[in-house]
């Protein structure tokens, strides 16, 4: 299936079909000099799959997780490339997780003032979520996606077989962005994660979140007012990860446990159970004056107040600008 996605920066095709990867050649122009970044959680022979189809590729490994996502790992892929020659007439693919995509996708966007970047998520989180709609950074003094710029992708390729090799924490990580679509914007996507099979509904949670974050992102490509609501949770599920220095979390479990004080009792009362059956957090133990402190550094916060996305029924969203001390106050009663 293919999903075009047209924005004001640009229009690219996401892919989705299983074995996609098998055929990369066929959906991306790899007729040239090519870096493949991926990090060491991803089984190898998607990277070297890929590099198959290039007429030049060079891969390189970073380490898995969140710490890799650093300016020094951005300088370090700047270096290959210029080590390589690359130039304006190369590119750069991404395969792995929502760490290697940011990372790379930003190193494209600076190299030379930008070259062709195509995305291969491996992830369910990835897949459904990060791959799409160009964003790109890295972190940056303690201090999540603080330095990054909107670049998107010439194309992406969404291959559903590559979630067979992920441990089911993995894929549930992932499953928790789609809950968070289901609640803004789809009550029925709700329903299949309250009523039904998730595990054997895959390939229909991976199209509806698709469709979902495609429609927002064509609206507000660069986040001036409709893409805030795929903020909700986010807020504290960053702060969190601000302070979550033994990697305790994934970044789906925090969203999980975020979303919790950003939605009515009503709500809550039925997304506590979806969680669970995903075998998801709903409360953390960390000390919650560091954590707090950790959420004032948001983006969303102006001075005292914070813009949350709120949700007062499943599948409808509100935008609220609250004092940050409600805000405070909600986290603090939920979690």
């Amino acid at each position: 299936m293919i999903i075009p996605v047209k924005t004001q920066t640009g229009s690219y095709n996401i892919y989705v079909q299983r074995g996609a990867l098998e055929t990369a050649g066929t959906y991306l122009n790899l007729n040239r000099k090519v870096l493949i970044v991926t990090d060491t959680g991803v089984p190898a022979a998607y990277a070297q799959k890929v590099a198959a189809h290039c007429k030049e590729a060079f891969i390189i490994t970073v380490k898995m997780g969140e710490k890799t996502k650093s300016i020094e790992t951005f300088t370090y892929l700047l270096s290959c490339l210029v080590d390589h020659n690359f130039t304006r007439s190369d590119c750069i693919v991404a395969v792995g997780g929502g760490v290697v995509g940011d990372l790379a996708g930003f190193v494209a966007s600076c190299f030379m003032r930008g070259i062709d970047f195509y995305n291969i998520p491996t992830t369910f989180l990835s897949q459904v979520d990060s791959s799409i709609g160009g964003k790109t950074a890295v972190d940056f003094m303690g201090i999540k996606n603080i330095v990054g710029a909107f670049y998107p992708p010439k194309a992406v390729i969404i291959d559903p077989d590559t979630l067979k090799t992920l441990p089911k924490r993995q894929v549930a990580n992932g499953l928790a962005e789609s809950v968070k679509m289901a609640l803004i914007q789809d009550a029925e996507l709700f329903d299949i994660f309250e009523k039904g099979d998730v595990y054997e509904q895959m390939d229909t949670i991976i199209l509806r979140s698709l469709q979902i974050k495609k429609y927002v992102v064509e609206q507000d490509e660069k986040e001036a007012g409709l893409r805030k609501i795929l903020n909700f949770g986010h807020t504290l599920a960053h702060g969190i990860e601000a302070v979550n220095s033994l990697d305790t979390y994934y970044h789906g479990e925090c969203v999980a446990m975020g979303m919790l004080p950003m939605c009515s009792d009503a709500v809550r009362e039925r997304l506590i159970p979806v969680l669970q059956k995903l075998s998801l957090p709903t409360s953390c133990d960390y000390e919650k004056e560091a954590l707090l402190s950790a959420c004032r550094h948001d983006k969303k916060t102006s001075g005292d107040h914070i813009t949350v996305v709120y949700v007062p029924e499943v599948g409808t969203f509100e935008l609220r600008d609250m004092p940050f001390s409600e805000f405070e106050k909600q986290v603090r009663e939920v979690l």
